[in-house]
């Protein structure tokens, strides 16, 4: 939904999602808005002109003044920046989602990968792994290259969150209104499905919902498996294998709250067809073999916090 101002008069604009009218339209009572939350995708907060020559009340009127979205009907296109309501106001700072590429096991793929470059790469099937494997110098699958067949309990995608400041030092705790213990992760469910990686279990995950654009939204949360963790408490140490949070394994470097980590399998539909791979991917050659790719992004929301980052990955299959 949308505030519209006409002339003085303010005017909610609200309109249904998709899959919204498809709930009411059940017609069973069950349709209840218990939740909701409020969006600024159309500020830009540059524009906040604090020497005006005109005054305090010249400060903000651009922002005032910018026009407001239209209510939209599809969920993917709205939303993008929610609003947070916080109890602390002496926050210096507000803590990030980042993805983590510092050890081996979480990293992407090297820039002039011939499977892709900066991204991580999944293999759909157990014929792309092998052929993979064979063009391998060391008969591995490469850095950023990842089973998504039957699953990969060493290597994964890995997320931290915290203060990403050197300003507040990581000997403190993170407030605990800022700490995240629920993630959702959102995946196309043509493409793929996540499982929990770190507790070693390939099992895919049940999807908590799946809209009309076929996304697929997976909620997860501490103390459920173990896609949700602590952070390694403590200050940021050098590369000491005995410390707790080592330089090497870390990417925020202030307070931490959590870690999420999660692995992603491959649809039926990309193992079993090139359809999708052929109607909306494309082809690469690694020199000796050719194989379709699919790209895709993942996005991961924090609950608690509402940020999100877009994880570009690639699936490839061997043609």
């Amino acid at each position: 939904m949308a505030f519209l101002d006409n002339s003085g008069d303010i005017i909610l604009d609200a309109v249904l999602t998709d899959t919204g009218r498809a709930r009411l339209a059940k017609g069973d009572g069950t349709f209840k808005i218990t939740k909701f939350a409020f969006g600024d995708d159309e500020i830009d907060y540059s524009s906040y002109d604090g020497n005006n020559a005109s005054g305090s009340a010249y400060y903000d009127l651009e922002i005032l003044q910018t026009p407001i979205f239209e209510a939209f009907t599809n969920n993917t296109s709205t939303m993008k920046s929610k609003l947070l309501s916080l109890t602390n106001n002496n926050l210096l700072y507000l803590p990030i989602l980042q993805l983590n590429e510092k050890v081996t096991a979480y990293q992407s793929t090297a820039a002039g990968s011939a499977y892709g470059g900066n991204t991580h790469v999944f293999c759909v099937d157990s014929d792309t792994i092998t052929q993979v494997q064979d063009n391998s110098s060391n008969d591995d699958l490469p850095t950023g290259v990842l089973n998504a067949a039957g699953g990969d309990t060493t290597k994964m995608l890995r997320i931290d969150q915290g203060l990403n400041t050197t300003e507040i030092s990581a000997d403190l705790s993170l407030d605990p209104e800022l700490k995240e213990t629920q993630y959702i992760i959102e995946i196309d469910s043509r493409f793929g499905k996540i499982y929990d990686a770190k507790s070693g279990d390939t099992t895919p995950a049940n999807p908590s919902f799946i809209d009309d654009d076929s996304v697929a939204s997976y909620y997860v949360t501490a103390n459920v498996g173990k896609y949700v963790l602590d952070s390694a408490p403590g200050a940021i140490t050098g590369n000491n294998k005995s410390a707790a949070a080592e330089k090497e394994n870390e990417s925020i470097t202030g307070p931490r709250g959590t870690t999420l980590k999660f692995g992603i399998l491959s649809s039926t539909d990309l193992i079993s067809s090139n359809y999708l791979f052929t109607n909306i991917g494309g082809t690469v050659n690694d020199g000796t073999t050719d194989f379709y790719y699919l790209d895709a992004t993942v996005k991961v929301i924090g609950v608690t916090t509402g940020y999100k980052i877009d994880i570009p990955v690639r699936f490839l299959k061997k043609q």
